[in-house]
């Protein structure tokens, strides 16, 4: 027993030391936010909180385990910059979805999160400056992509800051736990097909309601104990739910991938990604001549999409992912190559790469 106090004593004064360490840091950081406000820099960097995140974890000896070391270090830095202005996000909501989630994964718990209802919304309040950043939803690695999205950057001036991977868990819950207590089961109509062979082995019987999101199913839920909803761990915990059956997606390594939108662009980390948004003349080749400057720079591609331009019958544009950032000199020559072969280019951005 004596050895445990002593133990826990040691505890109590290293948590003193951090504790006086933060208050250290803190100040520091106060005193950075007043000489980018006085040089007019934004407060948020993405490229410099991705280097500290991967500096430290660099450093990281052990035993502390290193997947935690960004989940601390997050909320350090996100309560450091409210000390310096309280960074106010956009995202698609109600709160309690996985674009909540995500939004808190990004700016921590510090970060003032808006809930709208719609990505229209999302974009109209970063462009007017009601709130320093976006996050919203651009694909799924079941449902594919969210064309909304897509649509949205060919009229927007934003750019894309940074992305988040958010691995998608869906749990059963309802107000007490007990699953003979369901009669009705709600969730978003992505939820329920990506747990549709659950549902049909173990809820045969039970009435199945589609609702715009599993927040909403969540709300339901709150308010009728003979209703389940399909949602994620943080509709749980914002609507005081009890999680009945965890993990009832049919698919394991499902991820949905956010964007982070605004007006910062981020520098060149080493570790990005661009994305880019183009037109072609509708001839035979166009395409592949315009995608070949990438190859002849050993440039990887991640992602092609294309989308009704809305402008003009049969003309589309299509949207592309590629490795590297705009400063890194063979992108640099490949879009200059690029920009030869197509009618319309536009850089949505560079920007670090998220983690999976």
């Amino acid at each position: 027993m004596e050895k445990l106090d002593e133990l826990r004593r040691q505890i109590d004064l290293i948590d003193e030391q951090i504790l006086k360490l933060l208050n250290k840091r803190a100040e520091i950081a106060i005193a950075i936010g007043k000489i980018k406000k006085a040089q007019n820099k934004p407060l948020y960097v993405p490229s410099r909180e991705k280097a500290i995140y991967e500096r430290l974890k660099i450093l990281n000896s052990g035993p502390f385990p290193n997947e935690y070391i960004k989940n601390v270090f997050r909320e350090i830095i996100s309560a450091s910059l409210s000390l310096e202005e309280v960074q106010k996000i956009a995202y698609l909501g109600p709160e309690g979805t996985f674009t909540h989630l995500a939004g808190i994964k990004h700016f921590g718990l510090a970060a003032k999160l808006i809930p709208l209802s719609n990505i229209s919304d999302v974009f109209e309040y970063v462009e007017k400056k009601r709130c320093a950043f976006g996050v919203i939803p651009i694909e799924n690695s079941l449902e594919g992509v969210v064309n909304h999205t897509l649509d949205m950057f060919m009229d927007s001036n934003l750019k894309i800051c940074g992305e988040i991977y958010l691995e998608v868990s869906h749990h059963l819950m309802n107000l007490t736990g007990k699953f003979e207590d369901i009669k009705k089961i709600y969730s978003h109509p992505h939820a329920i097909a990506q747990c549709r062979k659950w549902l049909s082995k173990s809820a045969k019987g039970i009435t199945v309601v589609e609702v715009e999101s599993t927040a909403k199913a969540a709300e339901i839920a709150k308010k009728d104990a003979t209703v389940g909803a399909i949602a994620s761990e943080m509709a749980e915990i914002h609507y005081g739910l009890k999680i009945v059956e965890k993990s009832i997606e049919d698919f394991t390594n499902n991820f949905t991938r956010f964007l982070v939108i605004g007006y910062t662009e981020p520098v060149r980390t080493g570790n990005d990604k661009t994305s880019i948004m183009f037109s072609i003349a509708h001839k035979a080749g166009s395409l592949y001549e315009a995608l070949r400057a990438f190859a002849q720079q050993h440039i990887n591609m991640t992602k092609i999409e294309s989308r009704p331009s809305k402008r003009k019958a049969w003309e589309y544009i299509f949207y592309v992912d590629i490795d590297g950032h705009i400063m890194d000199e063979n992108v640099k020559i490949a879009l200059d190559n690029f920009s030869k072969n197509v009618n319309i280019l536009k850089i949505l951005g560079s920007y670090p790469k998220g983690e999976k």
